[in-house]
């Protein structure tokens, strides 16, 4: 009788730890999800194809179509990314040209992180780059066109920019 007792006892210890810790998986899953971020976007979001550029000075991209916007970092407004969390982030731009320079840098707030480029002196010219950054919340990556550049897309979706959160620190 003891030792059914020591053991009805016992199996609801456990039964309550294991409803402990499935709250906890749930609350940890909940804001892991808070967490996730990942955006993949294009210039033109309908209609016919379309040349941004040249312009005088380097100017932001501002890319249109929104296929992805996981945690709503990046705006089709501004065509900035604001990145919600500290943490590690990749990001990746390709960008193509009809005849002529195509160039873009990847900007970090203000500064200069990477820069694609390609010259075609005829016919059609794709190019691409990437970084992985270190961002602290509040940090704002973009694409600025070159000044003198220009950029084609189309709803082929020819010149994109996505990114993703690889990591909180």
């Amino acid at each position: 009788m003891y030792q059914q007792t020591e053991v009805e006892t016992l199996k609801k210890q456990l039964q309550e730890q294991a409803a402990n810790q499935q709250t906890e998986v749930d609350e940890l899953k909940k804001q892991l999800q808070g967490k996730q971020v990942a955006f993949s976007t294009s210039l033109v979001a309908t209609g016919d194809g379309q040349t941004f550029g040249p312009f005088n000075r380097n100017t932001p991209l501002v890319y249109k179509h929104v296929a992805t916007n996981i945690g709503n970092a990046y705006s089709p407004v501004t065509g900035a990314f604001t990145a919600p969390l500290k943490g590690a982030y990749h990001f990746e731009m390709y960008i193509y040209g009809e005849g002529g320079d195509t160039g873009a840098f990847l900007v970090k707030n203000s500064e200069n992180i990477f820069y694609v480029f390609q010259y075609q002196p005829s016919g059609g010219a794709s190019a691409s780059n990437g970084a992985s950054l270190l961002l602290e919340a509040g940090d704002v990556v973009s694409v600025l066109l070159q000044a003198g550049a220009t950029v084609y897309d189309n709803t082929d979706h020819l010149t994109t920019f996505s990114g993703h959160m690889l990591f909180t620190m």
